[in-house]
């Protein structure tokens, strides 16, 4: 167990999501985030500098359509080359996601790394812990997608719109529904 706030963010270790310190560097990712959302169409180049300032890796082609939401503006989000997202992105960042080259997103995906304890001492007390989200390259997650905390999305792999994925899914396939479950394999 460790007692550093920040690195809570990524053990997988229960928290105070109200901490203070976070909330201090959040805010400051947030205004990123705020200035990103708030530009034209026309600055295209200013929308490339932001989000290069606001993730922890974005690749070369990327684009990301405003609205754009993020717990942390991306700060703990990699992205690899060309991928796209729709309008109204929501990523849920309060620790690592992971998306390879080629990946397209649908408008209103959410993907979310942040959940809370099932016990409920330790979720009335409004701790959370967070887990990593994996999805490979050319991928495609259609309107509405929910990717859960923890989830590996495999390379090539398609996500039906409105799926909700609590679970993995292997790469080179289609998974639809409510919970998602592989329809196809190619």
């Amino acid at each position: 167990m460790t007692d550093n706030i920040f690195e809570k963010l990524h053990s997988g270790e229960l928290y105070d999501p109200g901490d203070k310190e976070l909330a201090k560097a959040q805010a400051q990712c947030l205004e990123l985030l705020h200035e990103y959302n708030s530009t034209s169409p026309k600055e295209s180049k200013k929308r490339g500098a932001l989000l290069k300032k606001m993730f922890a890796n974005i690749g070369e082609g990327c684009y990301i359509e405003p609205p754009f939401h993020a717990n942390w503006g991306g700060k703990f989000v990699r992205f690899g080359k060309c991928v796209y997202a729709n309008f109204n992105l929501t990523l849920v960042d309060d620790t690592e996601i992971t998306v390879g080259d080629n990946t397209m997103f649908g408008p209103g995906v959410i993907v979310a790394t942040a959940t809370h304890p099932v016990a409920p001492e330790p979720r009335a007390a409004g701790y959370q812990y967070n887990a990593p989200v994996h999805i490979g390259r050319n991928c495609w997650l259609g309107a509405g997608a929910i990717i859960l905390p923890g989830v590996t999305v495999g390379d090539n792999s398609v996500i039906g719109a409105g799926a909700v994925v609590n679970k993995d899914v292997p790469e080179n396939c289609v998974a639809v529904g409510v919970p998602a479950k592989v329809i196809k394999r190619f």
